[in-house]
Order: C-alpha cells, then structure tokens, then sequence
C-alpha cells in the first residue's frame, strides 16, 4: 500500500501498514513486530491467525455462502445452542444477530420501544441515556451516546435524548471517591424520571463498564442494583451495552456479572466473534419477544444479519475462548496488569488514576495529579502517548469522548503472557515520561 492510496475516506496522519497478525503481535511490512496491547479497539480476545477459526469460516463459505437471516442454517443453529448453552443467562432466551455493535445497540433501543407499544403505552418514547457514554456510529446511536467528538458536525441534527451523567468515582461532584457517590448518582436518575414523567420513559440504555470512551470506569459499589430497583418500580426497561465488555473482556461472561443483576436486554459484540468477523447479538427475554409478536411487530434484520460465515467464526471463538478457559485468564492477567500498572503510577505526578475490570484497563493522565486539572487539550497528550509507544512498537488505544480526555486503554488478547504484561507497563511509562515530563 502506498502513501498516495485513497484509504481511510479522511486521512489521519500517517497510516501505519500492518501486513499479518499472529497471537498478541502485528506485523509491518519491515517484519516489525508490534505488541497489541490493545487487541485493536478493544476486540481481538483469543488472539491473531487462529487457522481453526480460519477454517470454519472458509467450510462456512463454501456450503452456505448467503441465506436470508431468518432462516436456518448449520452455523445459525450452532451458535444459538452455544450462546445458550455456554454463555447467556436463562433469562435472556432471545437472541438476535447483526453485523456490529452500532446496528446492536440501535436494534436494541428499537426492541425497547416496540415492546412498550406493544403493551399499549405509545407515550413511552425517551431512552434516557448518560452524559460520558458511547454506543456507537448510526443517528441514533450517535445521539443517545454522551460521546462529544463524534458528534462533530452532527450535533446541529440529531435528536435530543434525556440524560443522566455517568457514575465517575474520580470526578464525582461531590468529591473524588465520595462515600455518598452511589446515592448521588441513583438521585439523579430518579429526578429525571420524574422530570420526565416515568409513564413517557421506555428504556434506560448504560454501559455497565465504561469503555474507551471514559477508559474502564467501573461504578461504585450498589449503583447497579439501585439502577435495576428503579427500573423495576417505574416498567422502565434496564438496556446495557456490552459491545466491548462482553464474552470474558472484564473476568467475567458478561461486565454486568460483576454485580447481582440481569439486564432486560443485553447487547454485545465485539469479542463474540473475536476480531474474526463482523457479528454482534442482543438478546433478551421472552416476555419481550412475546410481546412484540403477539402484537404482530417485527424486528427487522439487516441484510448481512447472521451471516454464516460469521456465526461460524463465532462458534470456534467461544469454543477456543471455553476450552482454554479464557475468561479466567483475563480475569487473572487482568488483576496482573492492573498491580503491575498502579506499581509503576501509584505516585506518578501525571496520571490521576489506574482503573479498570479484568483485561479492560486504562490510565487517566493529568497535568496535575492533586488538582485533578488535566492537560490543554491543545498539548493532545493521549495521542501522543499512544504514538511515542508505537515508536517503541506497543500499540495502545487512546480514549476519551473530548470532554473527558488524555485516557490510554488496554484491552490486549486474553492469550498476553506475563511478560508481554511488563513489557506494556514499561513502555507506557517510558511513553508518558517522554510526552508529560517526570
């Protein structure tokens, strides 16, 4: 590829080439070897160039190339089972396939409505949503997020939707890590349901760990079950992005395990099929199902739904990420980086704070470590970071929605070894030296 070629749509300064990805590893053009300490976008869970996913995709290929998505196929059928089986919870019977986390999410905000309508209660129209959050590149999905810079030119258009800020341990206004934070943040959400008025409120749509966008901010202790209380006092249906914290990301199955509830719908995607091809599920209960059907509704597929390809690299992922217990080891490697990342910034004048479940982790960099004041947002200090340690040929992902800013995340493949671990921590503080000053 060659720097005159018309890809990405817009440019984004230099373009690194990446020819081949094996285990935790990319592979450029030289035969440089670059660490994934960031599994791509947080994506990639069983590794790179597994031939027996390879494999099933292309036996997939050759004996059901495409099958409209409501119908039955070999590869369909299997994944259902093991979705069932392996991963889901009873309560969640239902699943629905689609290409990627965006059109998940926006099906999943459609379902929400739809099954309101279908109990004869039209007015229930607002999803509310939360003010640090992203969920993804539709209209909808960009306008219920709380994600400022990919708003950019789309503000203007959008809808409006209610919504709540996000439980932020660190910057709670009441004080960093205030014992009050849980109740702070379950009052606000209930004062905006009655500002709302609760017979108008459809949905409630959260990530239950923060993502890139917040880098890993995990919630205080009792907010999830305050949340799920209200939901249930006021028919407000709990809906909980896992596009990026489902299928063993955070130690768990599912991010939301890490406390004693089950979503109405659950969306996740990204690690389901591992990199390997595009396929995300929402599912969910069938009392919701029933309910839409029996009111003659439908929930529309998109064209490349449930392709048999990728149902097929999604069965070999969960059997890979199964068999080699996986989900624990990125519980413990995750416990392993998160020590070996507050041994290296527990005291380090710039970074505010280590955070994060199993292998989603993150660092939130300041100017001043006290004060909490962040860099300008001039000086684009999380890029910086992420190029200096591509430079030293670690690749991070740098997060942040641009009101929150200068995050690096880390979301490696759950095969990372113990000394690919020391590796990421020592040059992300060698990076973060370089770029802030010691």
């Amino acid at each position: 590829m060659t720097s005159e070629t018309n890809w990405p749509f817009i440019k984004y300064g230099d373009n690194t080439e990446i020819v081949r990805t094996k285990g935790a590893y990319l592979e450029t053009p030289k035969g440089s070897q670059i660490l994934d300490a960031a599994g791509g976008a947080i994506v990639a869970n069983i590794g790179h160039g597994r031939a027996r996913v390879a494999k099933a995709v292309a036996k997939a290929t050759l004996n059901c190339t495409f099958v409209v998505p409501p119908w039955i196929t070999p590869q369909r059928q299997e994944l259902v089972e093991r979705l069932q089986s392996d991963w889901l919870p009873e309560e969640l019977s239902r699943i629905h396939l689609t290409c990627g986390g965006s059109e998940a999410v926006e099906t999943a905000m459609k379902i929400a409505l739809q099954y309101q309508c279908a109990k004869g209660e039209e007015q229930r129209c607002n999803i509310i949503g939360r003010t640090l959050s992203y969920h993804g590149t539709t209209l909808a999905t960009t306008a219920v997020g709380g994600h400022t810079l990919r708003k950019a030119g789309l503000a203007h258009a959008l809808e409006v939707y209610p919504r709540v800020q996000t439980p932020y341990p660190l910057r709670c206004p009441l004080g960093p890590h205030h014992p009050d934070a849980t109740q702070y943040y379950l009052d606000e959400f209930s004062e905006c349901i009655d500002r709302l008025g609760a017979n108008t409120v459809a949905a409630y749509l959260a990530e239950p760990i923060i993502g890139s966008s917040g880098g890993a901010i995990v919630p205080p202790d009792g907010y999830w079950q305050g949340i799920r209380e209200i939901c249930d006092n006021h028919g407000i249906l709990l809906l909980l992005d896992e596009v990026m914290t489902g299928f063993g990301r955070t130690g768990k199955n599912f991010g939301y395990q890490h406390w004693p509830i089950t979503p109405d719908i659950l969306v996740s995607g990204k690690g389901l099929a591992g990199g390997y091809a595009p396929i995300a599920g929402v599912f969910s209960s069938d009392h919701i199902a029933n309910a839409i059907g029996d009111a003659n509704l439908n929930v529309m597929f998109h064209t490349y739904a449930a392709h048999p390809a990728a149902c097929a690299a999604a069965v070999e992922v969960l059997d890979i990420l199964k068999e080699e217990n996986l989900v624990d080891r990125a519980r413990d490697m995750g416990k392993l980086l998160n020590t070996r990342l507050n041994d290296a910034f527990s005291n380090h004048p710039h970074i505010a704070e280590v955070r994060g479940k199993g292998l989603l982790q993150a660092i939130e960099i300041v100017q001043n470590r006290d004060s909490l004041e962040p860099f300008p947002a001039d000086r684009n200090i999380a890029n910086r970071v992420v190029k200096e340690a591509m430079r030293r040929k670690v690749f991070f992902y740098g997060g942040g929605n641009g009101d929150v800013r200068d995050i690096v995340c880390m979301g490696p493949p759950f095969i990372i070894t113990e000394k690919e671990i020391d590796t990421m921590v020592s040059v992300l503080l060698d990076s973060v030296d370089a770029v802030c000053g010691k």
